[in-house]
């Protein structure tokens, strides 16, 4: 098995996939890709859509929580205050695509993700600015990454309060609305937790490519809680 981007191991990893809006046809994509990066790189995935695993013991012990295309109301109360108190106490989570589309009536997972989703213009070709190379999820990008995807716009700007990691250039496709400043994936710490986003992966068709692939292996192991936090 082959370590992470950044030499860390994974462990148990929790994927959830529930939806009350919007679902993506490409979630069954997203849990295959994320249960064969697990079998290359070494850690287990247990994708759920039940809200009953958010609970203090299911949350003990996990490497990190990846919350893959969710969209509307996915947590129970007793749910929200487990995963709140999960990552401040040192937990990983990682937001994919519609997870900026989940829980917009709980003020705290908005901080968490960074920037809730506004709209989008029609799936199209774009280009991806990488604006931190330095990252795991970015560092085997190029400065501009053409890729195709359904570019979402956020309500708010989410850069003064996290740390950019690419953006999306808006001359390079229709519809954009957010202006030169578009942030597309990020990562912060939340309390003694970490947290990864990334915009990226509307179609199914995007978890089968090696690109996209260690864009979201690289987020993993960064939020993870093992053995990458003593950077």
């Amino acid at each position: 098995m082959q370590p992470a981007p950044d030499g860390s191991r994974l462990g148990d990893v929790l994927v959830y996939t529930r939806t009350t809006a919007y679902r993506h046809d490409s979630i069954p994509a997203g849990v295959a890709a994320m249960r064969e990066l697990g079998e290359e790189h070494g850690f287990t995935i247990e994708p759920s859509e039940d809200p009953s695993v958010f609970t203090p013991a299911s949350l003990n012990g996990r490497s990190a929580v990846v919350f893959l295309s969710t969209s509307g109301e996915v947590l129970t109360d007793a749910g929200r205050n487990a995963l709140r108190h999960w990552v401040d106490a040192g937990g990983g989570f990682m937001g994919v695509h519609s997870a900026a589309c989940t829980e917009y009536g709980w003020p705290y997972y908005g901080e968490l993700i960074g920037a809730r989703f506004a709209g989008h213009p029609p799936v199209q070709t774009g280009v991806v600015v990488v604006e931190d190379a330095a990252h795991p999820s970015t560092a085997h990008l190029g400065s501009r990454w053409a890729w195709q995807d359904e570019w979402y716009d956020f309500r708010s700007n989410p850069r003064p309060g996290v740390r950019v990691l690419a953006s999306a250039d808006e001359n390079s496709y229709t519809g954009g609305a957010m202006g030169p400043d578009h942030p597309l994936a990020w990562c912060r710490d939340q309390e003694r937790g970490r947290v990864f986003y990334t915009a990226l992966g509307h179609c199914a068709s995007s978890y089968s490519d090696a690109a996209f692939r260690t864009h979201l292996l690289g987020g993993l192991s960064w939020v993870s809680t093992d053995g990458i936090r003593t950077e």
